[in-house]
């Protein structure tokens, strides 16, 4: 066997008898069982091999953030002080965190054990001259092996004999209909899906047999490619999350630097132990870093994609992807069964007594026949039956309900004229019994059917075809045929991106009990032409309206003509100019050409997998977040590469589900608008969340530094920062889950990933209330220790101080506008959860258990009422300041 380095020719171009001197082969023959075992040595199965994170990995990479490192360095110190509840505290928060995002990731999917999987298991082998089954992943290089309708491939085959063999081949190229295949050697550089001598490992073979020389096995053949792409795709983390990681990165640097210079500071004036000065700057550290931070996303996008699932029919397989939803800038979508039903449907009929429409689409036989907006009596129309009836008879495919969906076994134009009977009879059954048939073919592109009339015996030749084939029986049958008008219509159907199918029918004077070629010479009577299309989904072009007003573009990439779906563009208004460009053109672009002119198109066609990877990444270079729907094989490395991949439930292969962060359960890509919305409401939740917890956070630290440089005892213990932090941060933040939209959310663009998560505006109102409850608390507490209070008092009041302040802040949070007016009451839930609050804020200050771990004590009226007072404050300089901004912009609009 030649080394394909020896030759620049591609294997479809080599003949029948070169490609098999090539693989060193023999057509009836076969392998011998010898060779076959040496080369399966030399070659390896044909499996696709893969690798597995183990779940201790996925558990120890949850401790690789500086929030982590910055608890674990205080739990170490605490203990090295004797502070052990200190310690075990601290600790509890690192196990919690470290849970949360161990679960979140174990439950990730691996689509490259779901590609192992589609290999079909058995395959039929010519090997010492007899036909014999094998286990598919014992195939080799140079076997010949036999495949029929309704076999999976084993693997990538050149076909060396074909007898009407087609092969489905949707979920690898993404074109809806099964192919034709042939042996003959093809010229010019050819796409996947353009390779008709080819057949494909995973693909179905729909009608037909041949026999083919295996080329490629396991991560040679094209499904294997895939598989390689996939594992070489990261998912990249999503806006928000570097957005996070980086806000907590410069946090957590911020407070190291100022922990150290007060550490020196302390040093230097030397009124601290040195045992006293770690505690405090520990105390500032887990005051200041927000350890909420990790965990209020979590359960903030945990229960906005539980809802998602529950109500939106959308699964979210990884927390973070919710979010991303709201920062979509493009949404690359495959057509067939995505944008489309990937359901031939017959929706023109255009004859010599008029032009009909069809209503209804899909498979199921729900529709009817109309002339000028009118239901048509078939029976009146008799050139109309009988074009009807041609296209029934002249038929190699079945069309059935399973579990209340109606499908077909064969192919999709054959199933459409199927229902376009069944629409008009209510019936499969009819008055004629077929004879004899010729299958379809591409080299004489017709199919023709011998029937017979069940009472009366008369026989007809029921045809259907390729127009021009059909326009040439015709012109032979008819010398006044009017050829250049039927062509004119034609022409105007495909610009509309509909296969037109032309039939015809011949009556026989002589009984036959079979046809061949021949019967069909003097041409045939023509009946007219349908105008087939893969229809696009109801739904589809209202929600593709809503997301063009948010902003948000939809794209198409298709394995199909450009024609076709450039027309089917157009019709769900994907743009006002839509313009197109095939797969093979993209090729010869350079990565920076394509990265300039990509978003100029909202059609790619004729797309191979690589071209998919191509259009996602360049998208991302130019600055864009892209979301990549499709439901395909051929889809799963440009769904794992893109920001977020969203495949299909019912209809999408398990290889696309489980390369996808995101499944639609309902197979509508309507929900995706739904979908946005949600996800530009959780990413607004979010950061309302993170804006209400920094200033705690800061304000805690503020109390430790300045009492250091005050060179005063510390107010609050690190536990009692902790509680802050994180028990009282979460539980108050369950309020942000059922925070609703905020109005026109779908009105305004996409959010600029570029832009800092906080801005300028935001940074100074984190930074004045921060100091506002840092100077307040402080002044409390040093008021009610000048007053006689004990320290563990004053204490305990500045904790029920800072959670005071937060529950009132959170109305300020909350919602853009001023928090007295009728979003007051928008979310009732935050009541319920603020009283769940002062309940655990009783139980701390109370409660004996508390008290010894967090160092607390009891409150009388007055100090409450301090608290209080504190907390009304903090919301009404809020308030104001929110008041004066909005004023601002009414008149800057």
């Amino acid at each position: 066997m030649s080394d394909d380095s020896q030759s620049n020719k591609k294997l479809y171009q080599y003949t029948p008898e070169e490609i098999i001197d090539r693989f060193d082969t023999d057509t009836s023959e076969g392998l011998s069982a010898g060779e076959a075992k040496k080369r399966l040595e030399r070659d390896g199965l044909n499996e696709i091999k893969q690798e597995k994170t183990s779940k201790w990995t996925i558990l120890i990479r949850q401790l690789n953030n500086v929030v982590i490192y910055i608890l674990f360095a205080a739990v170490a110190l605490t203990l090295g002080m004797g502070h052990y509840s200190d310690a075990v505290v601290i600790g509890l928060v690192i196990i919690a965190n470290t849970f949360i995002g161990y679960y979140q990731e174990v439950n990730a999917s691996n689509a490259l054990e779901k590609i192992k999987d589609m290999l079909s298991t058995k395959a039929t082998v010519i090997r010492d001259g007899k036909r014999m089954d094998i286990p598919a992943e014992e195939v080799v290089k140079g076997d010949m092996v036999y495949i029929e309708a309704g076999d999976n491939i084993p693997a990538d085959l050149r076909l060396v004999h074909a007898e009407n063999i087609k092969v489905q081949e949707s979920s690898l190229t993404g074109e809806s209909g099964s192919v034709e295949k042939f042996e003959d050697a093809l010229e010019g550089i050819l796409s996947t899906g353009d390779q008709r001598n080819m057949v494909f490992s995973s693909t179905a073979v729909t009608n037909g047999n041949g026999t083919g020389v295996v080329i490629a096995i396991a991560e040679e053949t094209e499904i294997g490619k895939i598989s390689s792409a996939v594992s070489e795709q990261s998912h990249k983390k999503t806006p928000l999350m570097k957005e996070i990681d980086q806000l907590g990165k410069n946090i957590s640097y911020v407070i190291l630097g100022v922990a150290a210079l007060l550490f020196v500071f302390g040093l230097f004036i030397g009124d601290y132990t040195i045992a006293a000065l770690s505690l405090a700057v520990i105390t500032m550290i887990v005051g200041s870093v927000p350890e909420g931070l990790p965990a209020t996303t979590s359960v903030v996008l945990a229960m906005g994609v539980r809802d998602m699932a529950n109500k939106k029919n959308t699964i979210i397989k990884t927390l973070p992807a919710a979010e991303t939803l709201g920062s979509v800038d493009i949404i690359a979508t495959d057509k067939t069964g995505t944008l489309t039903r990937n359901e031939m449907t017959v929706q023109k009929i255009i004859t010599t007594e008029g032009e009909y429409e069809v209503t209804g689409v899909g498979y199921a036989p729900k529709g009817e026949v109309l002339k000028n907006g009118e239901a048509v009596n078939v029976d009146e129309s008799p050139i109309l039956k009988e074009l009807i009836q041609s296209g029934y008879e002249a038929n190699e495919t079945t069309l059935e309900q399973e579990n209340g969906h109606w499908i077909i076994n064969g192919e999709p134009t054959d199933g459409s004229f199927l229902t376009l009977y069944q629409k008009v009879y209510q019936t499969e059954e009819t008055d004629y019994e077929e004879m004899d048939r010729i299958p379809f073919d591409s080299e004489y592109r017709y199919i023709a059917s011998l029937s017979q009339h069940k009472k009366t015996g008369e026989q007809k030749i029921y045809i259907k075809g390729s127009p021009d084939k059909i326009f040439e029986m015709a012109e032979s049958f008819d010398s006044n045929f009017n050829l250049s008008h039927w062509q004119d219509i034609v022409e105007d159907l495909s610009s509309q991106g509909e296969r037109v199918v032309a039939v015809g029918v011949k009556s026989l004077e002589q009984h036959k009990e079979d046809i061949d070629h021949d019967d069909l010479d003097g041409g045939v009577k023509f009946l007219g032409i349908v105008g087939i299309m893969d229809p696009p989904r109801d739904e589809i072009i209202e929600s593709i309206k809503t997301m063009r007003t948010a902003g948000v573009e939809v794209k198409m990439i298709t394995g199909d003509h450009p024609g076709t779906a450039k027309a089917i563009a157009e019709q769900l208004g994907l743009a006002e100019t839509v313009n197109a460009i095939t797969g093979l053109e993209l090729d010869e672009m350079s990565e920076e050409e394509l990265t300039e002119k990509i978003n100029d198109y909202q059609v790619f066609a004729r797309t191979t997998p690589d071209n998919k990877l191509q259009i996602v990444k360049a998208y991302q270079r130019s600055g864009k977040v892209i979301a990549m729907v499709g439901d395909g094989v051929n889809d799963a490395p440009a769904l794992q590469t893109s920001d977020i991949g969203v495949a299909m439930g019912i209809k999408g292969t398990d290889v696309s589900k489980d390369s996808a962060n995101m499944v639609l359960a309902n197979d509508d890509f309507s929900t995706m608008s739904t979908a946005i919305h949600e996800g530009r409401r959780i990413y607004d939740n979010i950061k309302k969340s993170i804006l209400y917890l920094l200033p705690t956070s800061f304000a805690e630290g503020l109390i430790i530094a300045i009492t250091l440089l005050m060179q005063n005892d510390l107010p609050l213990q690190a536990t009692q920062m902790l509680w802050i932090n994180m028990v009282s941060a979460i539980t108050i933040q369950f309020a942000f889950i059922f925070e609703p939209a905020e109005e026109g959310i779908m009105e305004r663009p996409p959010r600029d990933t570029t832009e800092p998560f906080i801005d300028k505006r935001q940074a100074f109102q984190i930074a004045y209330v921060s100091i506002l409850m840092a100077t307040l608390s402080l002044i409390a507490y040093d008021w009610l220790i000048e007053y006689g209070a004990n320290q563990a008092t004053a204490s305990t009041m500045v904790v029920n101080i800072m959670v005071m302040s937060k529950i009132f802040y959170l109305f300020n949070i909350r919602t853009r506008k001023l928090a007295f007016s009728k979003e007051f009451f928008s979310n009732k839930k935050a009541f319920l959860i603020i009283g769940v609050m002062l309940i655990l804020q009783l139980i701390l200050t109370y409660v004996p258990f508390m008290q010894r771990y967090f160092y607390t004590e009891g409150l009388n009226s007055l100090e409450w009422l301090i608290a209080v007072g504190v907390g009304i404050i903090v919301l009404l300089v809020a308030e104001t300041d929110k008041f004066i901004r909005l004023k601002i912009l009414k008149k800057e609009e």
